[in-house]
């Protein structure tokens, strides 16, 4: 057991034993200056910590001290009633603070149990209780900043997380807190009813026990009940009053007593007035020797004041101008300039409104949750996406690059909505006519006015932040294999090492090289299949890999090993699909015409064939479209790969299959071949 850890059962187990055990006097003296050195400590630890959550077990220990010092009022009860000796610090108490007085003793006892109850405990427990109400209120705010903050790039993930933590941690301490001054309030009525138990008690058994008259025993008994009294109220006002510059608190830059100094006596001319005004009332009847020497004396410090900030001022001017010339001697570090960042959004000042969350804005939020949906469907590492304001665009302009080239744009309108017709709407709605920037489909630009009735028409009714959010999700989805890192494919394969050691060590850098996966992976995500099921991949790349090294290879074998998830995305279970097939004749031009070199396979095919194909291709699309289907070919295993790397110039939406990435219970319907035309 920790020293530490006994300490604390050693004091809890003191107080409990002093419920039950009769103490003799001379351990309650030492018991009850034990209890003022501890209220002293924590009253100073209040005074002199820079954060609240420097004391985060204050409410606990709160509750420590109270039911510490209850067990030595109960056991200065038992002395007093029992002995008539509980001891020196408590006869002390009632002759020298009382001032050996019944009245005086009451008096001053009155008084401070007034101070605490009235001003300190009320106060306390109010501030507690709002900063409680305010903290838990602005939680939701302060999370949203540090997402904001992490995905802008400004924390780390572990900074992020530690400051979560930190407001987790402050929130948890002023519920606490909340709850923790009725302790301290508790201990102030409890002393207040042992007190009156005491007074009368003494009394009772002073007249019956000891023969004493009445008022004899009412004075004896009385000193020794209000010495009592202020020995356990003075310690319990010290901790009451820890409590309330603990919840008030609010310097966590620097220490409690410099920053009051400083904020108190920091001007001079409050000095200078403070001064005048002292010596004025000086030649009132007041006493003239005394406030002349206060005035003088506010003048002088404010006179002193004022010369070190003068001193400090042209201190920190020199300094500038040393740092200034330092800075222009050394030699500039563009290190910082070199980096680029995957994703950029940068958008003109009229956006603005829609990333600042205090203007109500929620881009930042959306922004967040594209990493997270994206990481979901295509099972990948989504970069950072930075997002900054640019005034030499437009105000109402975005534009996203990848890896600090635009790759698009495109333009809102703050205020107003785009509306879209998905194909079936008759009723048109007059607007300011615009294009959807992610598909480039046609649109409407509408007021908030209209939007109600755009919906009941049967538009599609998008706001800005979501037009922007969807565009991002489209090229990040567009461009996310050039994204994939090798330093991303490390992390993917730690993440799966922890649960399949096995598999990872006989495979990487024994069969595959960590480039070579990563040409994989960007294989899959490139055509949008997900890697997510990276145990999976994998597997088949153990099982192949000791044959071919050859990625693209790989990556046909991967595929098929992928098929439950392939026929689940692209083919709806209950329904028959409909797709095209390929000519057995084009298949074996594209296999007689394929070329192996060290940089690995590439087409020679006729350029004639090769039109005549894309024009049965496109052609074979269009009548799927038509029909409201996807765009899917479906081709031997062999003749997949190079089937799509030829089309993939002419039509990127295009879907290629080979029937081994089929599932079995799968209902395929061929309504036409692509063919030579």
């Amino acid at each position: 057991m920790k020293k530490g850890d006994l300490g604390v059962a050693v004091y809890l187990l003191c107080a409990v034993l002093f419920f039950i055990i009769p103490i003799p006097n001379f351990l309650l003296d030492v018991m009850l200056a034990f209890n003022i050195a501890m209220a002293l400590i924590v009253l100073f630890n209040s005074l002199f910590v820079k954060e609240v959550l420097d004391m985060s077990f204050f409410p606990t220990l709160l509750l420590f001290t109270t039911i510490f010092r209850i067990s030595l009022n109960v056991s200065s009860t038992r002395l007093i009633l029992s002995t008539g000796d509980p001891g020196n610090v408590v006869k002390t108490f009632g002759q020298f603070v009382g001032g050996n007085d019944l009245v005086i003793g009451a008096i001053v006892f009155i008084v401070l149990v007034i101070i605490q109850f009235v001003v300190i405990n009320k106060g306390s427990e109010r501030v507690a209780e709002v900063t409680a109400r305010f903290t838990l209120d602005a939680m939701p705010g302060k999370q949203m900043a540090i997402d904001a903050d992490l995905n802008t790039g400004a924390i780390t993930e572990a900074q992020a997380r530690e400051r979560r933590n930190k407001i987790q941690a402050e929130s948890n301490f002023f519920g606490a807190m909340d709850g923790a001054t009725k302790y301290v309030k508790g201990d102030a009525t409890a002393g207040i009813i042992i007190t009156v138990i005491n007074l009368a008690g003494g009394t009772v058994m002073g007249v019956m026990n000891q023969g004493l008259g009445a008022m004899d025993a009412f004075q004896k008994y009385g000193l020794l009940t209000i010495g009592d009294g202020l020995v356990s109220q003075i310690p319990s006002m010290l901790i009451s009053l820890a409590t309330g510059i603990l919840v008030t608190k609010a310097s966590k830059e620097s220490d409690f007593g410099d920053v009051l100094i400083s904020q108190l006596f920091g001007i001079p001319k409050v000095l200078y007035l403070v001064g005048g005004t002292m010596i004025a009332l000086g030649f009132t009847p007041l006493n003239f020797f005394l406030f002349l020497a206060f005035g003088l004396t506010f003048i002088i410090a404010g006179y002193t004041i004022q010369k070190n900030t003068e001193v400090k001022a042209i201190e920190q001017e020199a300094e500038a101008e040393e740092e200034s010339g330092e800075e222009i001697r050394k030699p500039e570090n563009v290190i910082s300039l070199l980096q680029v960042d995957p994703i950029e959004l940068e958008f003109g000042y009229g956006i603005i409104p829609l990333a600042d969350a205090n203007q109500g804005g929620d881009l930042l939020d959306r922004v967040i949750m594209i990493r997270r949906q994206v990481a979901l469907e295509l099972g990948t590492i989504v970069p950072i996406i930075r997002m900054r304001d640019n005034i030499q665009l437009n105000p109402n302009q975005y534009i996203i690059k990848i890896k600090g080239i635009q790759v698009t744009e495109g333009e809102i309108l703050f205020d107003h909505y785009m509306a879209m017709n998905p194909g079936h709407v008759e009723q048109e709605i007059s607007g300011i006519p615009t294009f959807e920037p992610s598909f480039h489909l046609p649109a409407i630009w509408i007021t908030e006015s209209q939007r109600e009735r755009a919906e009941s028409f049967g538009y599609t009714v998008v706001d800005p932040p979501s037009i922007i959010a969807t565009h991002i999700t489209e090229i990040i989805k567009t461009h996310i294999a050039e994204l994939l890192s090798r330093q991303d494919v490390q992390t993917l394969i730690d993440n799966l090492k922890e649960t399949n050691q096995v598999l990872v060590d006989d495979l990487v850098p024994k069969l595959l090289g960590i480039g070579e996966i990563q040409k994989v992976l960007q294989n899959l995500l490139r055509e949008q299949i997900s890697i997510r099921d990276l145990l999976t991949i994998f597997e088949s790349l153990a099982d192949h890999a000791q044959t071919t090294h050859d990625t693209d290879v790989l990556t046909e074998y991967v595929r098929q090993s992928l098929k439950r998830s392939i026929s689940a995305k692209y083919f709806p279970a209950n329904e028959t699909t409909s797709v095209v097939t390929l000519d057995p004749q084009v298949e074996q031009d594209i296999m007689n015409s394929i070329k192996q070199t060290e940089q690995g396979a590439y087409l020679t095919l006729d350029p004639e064939k090769t039109k005549a194909i894309m024009n049965s291709v496109e052609e074979e699309v269009s009548k799927l479209e038509n029909m409201g289907s996807n765009p899917i070919i479906v081709t031997s295993p062999i003749v997949r790969m190079y089937f799509k790397k030829l089309t993939e110039d002419y039509i990127k939406d295009l879907i290629v299959v080979s029937y081994n990435e089929i599932d079995n219970n799968v209902e395929l319907q061929s309504v036409g071949m692509v063919t030579y035309k």
